[in-house]
């Protein structure tokens, strides 16, 4: 996982901290599965891919710990169409 990047667990999300403000992925664990429910990113943040950034770290980790995931989060199902290496992480439907 990028060392920018942080597993709340607590807070069941993964957090990208920068100099103006926190980007942040909610995520909830379901059976084996990490389900992805919502990506926020602060609109002075935007544009400069801290999203993108924030969710190839979630995904890495999930794959690090054997776990599927579920992008109900469009920016999470846009990311992962885009990056057809990261398609099999997406647990069956």
């Amino acid at each position: 996982m990028s060392p920018d990047v942080t597993d709340n667990r607590e807070r069941l999300r993964y957090e990208l901290r920068v100099e103006k403000g926190l980007a942040v992925a909610y995520y909830e664990p379901r059976d084996g599965t990490l389900v992805f429910t919502h990506t926020v990113v602060p609109e002075a943040l935007r544009g400069q891919g801290l999203a993108s950034k924030l969710i190839k770290a979630a995904l890495d980790d999930a794959r690090r710990r054997g776990l599927k995931v579920v992008p109900q989060c469009p920016f999470v199902a846009r990311y992962i169409e885009g990056h057809p290496e990261e398609r099999d992480l997406v647990a069956p439907s």
